[in-house]
């Protein structure tokens, strides 16, 4: 029997997961795949996105990690390793998992008729931009398991889904090569495998813990993440607090199997050291430049505090409620996180909180050249875990809210993802000052002008300038229409197929539910 406080029964309509749902999920994944695709930009901008890129060609072409491209080109951000070789300043998580799509390009569309020889290189940057794309809808994916595995209501882990993937900056990244969808991607999959992936009523009743090989397996994943982002590491220390939170419950048996969780991460932690050291010397030598534009030096923790996350929280272009209304609901939900999955909701409370404080201190907090709270997009998809309690219990107020935050949130990531945001923080004075210091003052309303300017312009735009979409830029670049023409027909009856599958799996899950609910009443 379930009691009044029960997982269950938080919601009036909660259930276990089945077999069903993550059949639904596969419909949901390809919905948000092939959505993402066809909203991608499909090129590249920045340093930080390039580096990455001339790292995964010069895997797939050569089988190294050195980039001389980058300095061939003048676009080379890292530093030289003891051999004199230029490496990109990240580690090659990213890249590596890239590269089946830079190859899907180097040696399909690259040779699809229509694409002329010297536009291989526009091609390769398009499909390796589209890993985004597949990173932002396992993270959205993963997310809607692990709501309906904590018990939340079909609908509610719908809708909660659905401002997660339309309202947060995880759609706008999905569109751009930067290594937050991939972390984002990384933590939601590793907090289903810990708390959601085989719950049942007992377990979801009585805390049944989280087993040695399991918590260790999570390990292993949040180690590998420091690969992509050494900061990564952060959450390594969140989850182990996470799962003794979880496994505390369970008559004190939360050490082992947090113990084990650190345990196994330290393996790709080791791999990460064992990189800096062979490439640059020293275990603690990332790669980073000790400077970058106008010498002003990174990777310290200069910011005074107080700017920091004035910055991330009320700044206008970069507040995270600004470019992630949604989780203006979900801190609402996060005390009913609490009373149904303490784990879980340590997550989500603690992860934002440790990103943003450690960012808060950064020297270049803002992230770079890139569209609203870059550095805590992650941790951000994790606070959005108290969508799904918040909507369970909705009433008229509420559910009106939701509707309104998915809608600004929409309409904010639009606006970003409409023309480049390059295009508008490019020109000296207006992102940076001039000391290349971030201007608090900086806000969207540059891409607002330039959206309604391309609005209301009937002459086309240079290339990279203009309407951002992979299908406009390519065009621009010589890539016949025809051929464009037949990639977003595929990609929109993909899309097409995805959500009227989508539909009819949710509506023959809401039927079975509720046949349940007759038979049981």
């Amino acid at each position: 029997m379930q009691t009044a406080n029960s997982p269950l029964s938080i919601s009036g309509e909660g259930h276990p997961p089945s077999s069903s749902h993550r059949h639904l999920a596969l419909w949901l994944f390809a919905t948000f795949q092939f959505f993402y695709l066809l909203t991608s930009t499909g090129r590249v901008r920045t340093s930080d996105e390039y580096n990455t890129l001339y790292t995964t060609e010069s895997l797939v072409l050569h089988g190294t990690t050195a980039v001389p491209q980058a300095v061939a080109l003048h676009n080379f951000y890292g530093r030289p390793d003891v051999h004199g070789q230029p490496r990109a300043a990240y580690p090659p998580g990213q890249a590596l998992l890239c590269m089946p799509w830079y190859a899907l390009g180097q040696y399909v569309l690259a040779r699809m008729p229509g694409v002329p020889p010297e536009d291989t290189d526009l091609v390769v940057a398009f499909t390796s931009c589209l890993s985004s794309a597949t990173f932002s809808s396992l993270a959205v994916t993963f997310f809607f398991l692990l709501l309906v595995g904590i018990g939340s209501p079909l609908r509610a882990a719908l809708m909660a889904t659905a401002m997660l993937g339309l309202a947060t900056p995880i759609f706008a990244y999905s569109a751009w090569l930067f290594s937050e969808p991939l972390s984002a991607a990384m933590f939601t999959g590793v907090a289903w495998l810990l708390f959601a992936r085989n719950n049942d009523p007992e377990d979801l009743q009585n805390g049944k813990p989280i087993s040695l090989p399991t918590a260790a397996i999570a390990g292993l994943i949040l180690g590998l993440a420091t690969l992509v982002r050494p900061t990564n590491v952060i959450a390594v220390a969140v989850f182990a607090v996470a799962v003794m939170m979880k496994n505390g419950e369970a008559r004190g048996r939360g050490a082992p199997a947090a113990f084990a969780l650190c345990a196994a991460s330290t393996v790709g932690v080791a791999i990460l050291l064992a990189h800096n050291a062979l490439l640059f010397g020293s275990p603690f030598a990332f790669g980073y430049p000790a400077a970058a534009e106008g010498a002003k030096r990174l990777n310290r923790f200069e910011t005074p505090i107080l700017k920091g996350l004035y910055g991330f929280l009320f700044s206008p272009g970069k507040s995270a409620f600004l470019f992630a209304p949604p989780i203006i609901l979900a801190l609402i939900g996060l005390g009913a996180l609490w009373r149904r999955d303490r784990g879980l909701a340590t997550i989500a409370i603690l992860l934002p909180l440790a990103n943003l404080f450690f960012f808060a201190k950064y020297s270049q907090w803002e992230g770079g050249y890139c569209v609203g709270p870059r550095y805590v997009v992650p941790a951000l998809v994790l606070l959005c875990l108290g969508l799904g309690p918040v909507l369970a219990n909705a009433g008229a107020r509420i559910k009106v809210l939701s509707v309104v935050l998915l809608v600004a949130g929409a309409l904010v990531q639009g606006i970003s993802l409409a023309t480049s945001f390059m295009e508008d923080q490019a020109p000296r004075g207006h992102y940076y000052d001039a000391n290349w210091t971030y201007r608090l003052g900086y806000s969207l309303a540059g891409q607002v002008h330039l959206f309604f300017k391309y609005l209301s312009s009937t002459e086309p735009a240079r290339l990279g300038l203009g309407w951002d979409r992979w299908f406009v830029f390519l065009a621009k670049g010589g890539i016949s229409r025809a051929t464009l023409a037949v990639l977003v027909a595929a990609m929109a009856a993909g899309f097409g197929i995805s959500v009227v599958g989508l539909a009819k799996s949710a509506a023959a899950e809401n039927e079975k539910m509720s046949r349940k609910i007759e038979c049981s009443q």
